[in-house]
């Protein structure tokens, strides 16, 4: 599982021209999922980013997690993290899980995140989505497992 975590003051994601999730402050993140992957690989992830700590503190240094400044998470499936560009000029997505398994462990990685009392907001799995945020600083993190 591949995360690219993008600290944002704001995002939001369209489909078909309506908002289908957005926030405030808070982290975009874009969810990849191999085929090795596993429920074990989610919850160590999701601990992970729901720890991090890249929000500013009083002093200026980044030393705060997500439920530190009430932030929320916007998490979109992506399954172009496992490219494979070695070869050639076409990107190869054989690293990337089959439908049905990445969308299962999308959907538990958001309901874990859920879990641990932070707001969550998603994209819709499959779907054409339009992407759109205002990166903070720009902080961009990727955690893999």
């Amino acid at each position: 599982m591949k995360l690219v975590v993008q600290r944002v003051k704001n995002a939001r994601v369209d489909v078909d021209g309506k908002t289908v999730g957005s926030i405030e402050k808070g982290f975009l993140v874009l969810l990849g999922v191999t085929h090795t992957d596993k429920k074990e690989t989610a919850d160590y992830l999701v601990k992970k980013l729901c720890k991090l700590r890249v929000f500013e503190d009083e002093n200026g240094k980044m030393n705060l997690a997500l439920k530190d400044v009430a932030g929320s998470l916007l998490i979109v499936s992506q399954f172009t993290l496992y490219a494979d560009c070695s070869e050639g000029n076409r990107p190869s997505f054989i690293n990337a899980a089959k439908p049905d398994m990445a969308n299962e462990l999308y959907e538990y990685f958001c309901k874990k995140c859920e879990e641990q009392d932070i707001k969550v907001e998603k994209g819709i799995f499959g779907a054409d989505m339009k992407v759109s945020l205002l990166n903070d600083g720009p902080v961009t993190i990727i955690l893999e497992r």
